[in-house]
């Protein structure tokens, strides 16, 4: 079967299971877990901040960061499709007690204009405006890039207003792989920054969130507050480490099996691909008007291939480096005869 559902269904190599198994560990709930110290210590060198919480998921490493910059009663500034505001379960009203204010766009990059429109003034009833939140690269608009000198812009709009900001990283590895551009960089504008490692890395769980000392020393209050407090956590750790280590390299060739995919299923007259959105390892297509994406799955799943359903008519694929690039040319080729099965 090839499970191009997301690139969440990466399971762990043979040599990150080896340096799971082999992992020195401590208590971390006592910061006595040296390969969590590690990796904490690893990501934020990457990302330039000063330290970093090892946390079990993404969702978490952002509600922290909501938590952080927040308080109850308070607005975050978040584009419509935000991973944030679709995916995570309305946790940012539940945990922080904080409405998201979304604002449309077409790649994930609001409108500088449009932020500093939906930023509220500082009367006694308005809720404040506390935190803008970014995501790079953008899920949900098919794993597009922010800009730098955009993120620099909207820096520099939030410090007008003394507002903070947090990058939704999930995938900053993927704009880091095709870009070249370094993580750090990337990272520089924001407060704090949350990345995954289960993902395109492969790890079997975990992200880390990264900023100053205070965010960490007062995130890992707020983790245990979640649940996320963890005991010998340098076994879960070392495949982190060992996915931020060796893993990274593998993400450009992600790219380019999108790319691949898109360009030639895009060749039938039944699907529609904007080619401008594909620029790191996901790819959304659409099918034509009589073909129900319900039922394109159904058949893809029957015919060997796992994909996922994003709209009435919109379909979407995740590659990542345990696709090869046979399994790539075998996907295009269902994908095709599934929708001609289907036009029928």
């Amino acid at each position: 079967m090839i499970d191009l559902r997301s690139d969440t269904v990466t399971k762990p190599t043979d040599e990150m299971r080896k340096a799971m198994a082999e992992a020195e560990v401590g208590d971390d709930v006592y910061k006595e877990d040296p390969t969590v110290k590690e990796l904490e210590r690893a990501v934020s060198n990457l990302l330039g901040k000063e330290a970093g919480l090892f946390v079990p998921s993404g969702v978490m490493a952002n509600q922290i960061a909501i938590k952080l910059h927040t308080k109850p009663g308070h607005e975050v500034i978040m584009d419509a499709d935000a991973h944030i505001f679709h995916y995570e379960t309305g946790a940012p009203a539940v945990f922080s007690g904080v409405m998201c204010r979304c604002i449309p766009s077409d790649y994930g990059s609001p409108a500088i204009e449009d932020i500093e429109a939906a930023i509220r003034p500082n009367i006694y009833y308005n809720s404040r405006s506390s935190l803008i939140t970014l995501e790079n690269s953008h899920n949900r608009h098919g794993g597009t890039l922010l800009d730098v000198a955009y993120t620099q812009q909207v820096k520099e709009l939030a410090d007008q207003h003394e507002i903070k900001m947090h990058l939704d990283g999930a995938r900053l590895w993927n704009a880091h792989a095709e870009t070249g551009i370094a993580l750090e960089k990337y990272a520089e504008p924001f407060d704090t920054v949350s990345v995954c490692l289960s993902k395109g890395l492969g790890a079997p769980v975990g992200s880390v969130l990264a900023g100053t000392w205070e965010h960490v020393n007062r995130g890992r209050k707020f983790r245990k507050m979640l649940g996320g407090g963890m005991r010998q956590a340098g076994i879960i750790a070392a495949g982190g480490l060992h996915a931020v280590k060796h893993h990274i390299k593998h993400l450009k060739g992600d790219h380019v099996k999108a790319k691949y995919f898109a360009q030639k299923v895009m060749e039938s007259p039944l699907i529609a691909v904007d080619l401008t959105r594909v620029q790191t390892n996901i790819v959304n297509f659409k099918l034509a008007p009589q073909i129900k994406a319900a039922d394109f799955v159904e058949k893809a799943k029957e015919k060997g291939m796992l994909c996922s359903e994003i709209g009435q008519n919109t379909i979407r694929v995740v590659f990542h480096f345990q696709i090869s690039e046979q399994e790539t040319k075998k996907a295009v080729k269902l994908t095709t005869d599934c929708v001609l099965l289907l036009a029928q």
